[in-house]
């Protein structure tokens, strides 16, 4: 295969992992409009609800693991097709629960598909890096909150004119397409020599990636204090009313995904350490300003702030995790995105928790300080620029 027919293949790869990364997204968002509907239909209590849907998170971050033994032994490409897949039907299976434990299990496989295919999506679009020789993570995360903002918008429109079935049924058609025009199209994972690829997974004795895995359960905590706590801080403690406390993570992600697109421009541009470290500082002073701001506006501006920092933080961890030297991609990934998305898991119990005894002011100053520690570890993200090494080299087969 020539080079020009290589380059072809690498960008159409670089836009079906894009599609899978909204598609994912896009189911994830049609479930947020599902729950009331869920939980009136089984008649049953926040507290039943929440132990369902922690179902969902343990699911996660079990199947993330076992993505990355797939990936380690079979690739990304095949790991991701194949639970690309399941995806696909799980939010109908959700809906069509009939009882209390069945639901319990759906959920879980709701949660371990849409985990592991979170694994196996972000190792392949770190395979599209260093075949195209640049970023393309950070725009890969903003496709995916599109998906997101999507899914939530079209999921209380459908169900209100109809019925949460017929916008499963809806979710399932739309995200089938999606994932058939995006399979064929994946790019394949290049070769790495390794001794861990012979025996397939293993947790690797690389300390560094477990010190990238904890910078992405921190940005991730911090993902967590604003999605479930900043409208009840400003409603309570800012003295907002429910419509204006609404605009807190709504501004705080309609940020993230404006500078996710823009995100792999500025990191090529100015490598992954100083974009690293000018987000942790710009993410650290928003969330500190929202924590000391008198005014529920104030608040709601700092927010969006620390949207613009956060935004790329996680999509250079990744492309690090996938770079690491002495790891192989499938393990690197599985390591740091349980590690990242069990921060978002834990985060709600344990804010939740000190806020109610504390308030939430303390809490945001402690997220910004914990941010300011991620800061002075900027230098170990140097590894995700390791794709500029292919940029002149032709393409393996």
């Amino acid at each position: 295969m020539d080079i020009s027919a290589q380059r072809t293949q690498a960008r159409r790869g670089r836009w079906a992992v894009a599609t899978m990364f909204f598609i994912n997204g896009f189911v994830l968002g049609s479930w947020a409009p599902q729950i009331p509907v869920f939980a009136q239909r089984l008649a049953i209590s926040e507290f039943t609800l929440g132990l369902l849907i922690l179902g969902f998170g343990l699911g996660a971050v079990v199947s993330m693991v076992l993505a990355g033994h797939l990936i380690a032994r079979h690739g990304s490409r095949l790991t991701l097709r194949l639970f690309a897949a399941a995806v696909v039907f799980t939010l109908l299976i959700v809906a069509l629960a009939p009882s209390v434990p069945l639901a319990a299990v759906a959920l879980f496989l709701f949660g371990a598909s849409i985990g592991a295919m979170d694994v196996s999506m972000n190792s392949n679009a770190v395979s599209v890096e260093r075949k195209l020789g640049k970023a393309v993570m950070s725009s890969s995360h903003g496709f995916w909150s599109l998906g997101g903002f999507a899914g939530g918008a079209l999921g209380g429109i459908v169900i209100e004119s109809f019925d949460h079935l017929w916008h499963a049924l809806l979710v399932t058609l739309l995200a089938l397409v999606g994932v058939a025009a995006a399979y064929r199209y994946l790019v394949g994972d290049e070769a790495q020599p390794l001794v861990e690829e012979k025996r397939g997974f293993s947790w690797p004795r690389e300390p560094m990636i477990y010190v990238i895995g904890i910078m992405a359960l921190l940005c991730m905590n911090s993902e967590g204090a604003v999605l479930d706590w900043a409208a009840l801080y400003l409603s309570q403690e800012l003295d907002a009313d429910i419509s204006v406390a609404g605009f807190a993570f709504a501004a705080f992600s309609g940020a993230m995904a404006v500078m996710r697109f823009a995100g792999d421009g500025i990191r090529n541009r100015y490598g992954a350490v100083t974009t690293f470290r000018v987000s942790s500082i710009i993410a650290a002073i928003g969330m500190l300003v929202a924590g000391l701001a008198p005014w529920p506006w104030l608040a709601i501006a700092a927010f969006a702030l620390c949207g613009l920092g956060i935004a790329n933080m996680v999509p250079i961890l990744f492309s690090a995790a996938g770079n690491q030297p002495g790891v192989s991609s499938g393990a690197g990934m599985s390591v740091v995105t349980t590690m990242g998305y069990s921060g978002i898991l834990v985060a709600p119990s344990l804010i939740g928790f000190v806020g109610g005894e504390v308030g939430f002011t303390p809490v945001y100053i402690a997220v910004a300080i914990l941010l300011g520690f991620v800061f002075l570890l900027s230098g170990l993200t140097r590894s995700a620029d390791s794709n500029r090494e292919t940029v002149q080299d032709p393409l393996p087969n």
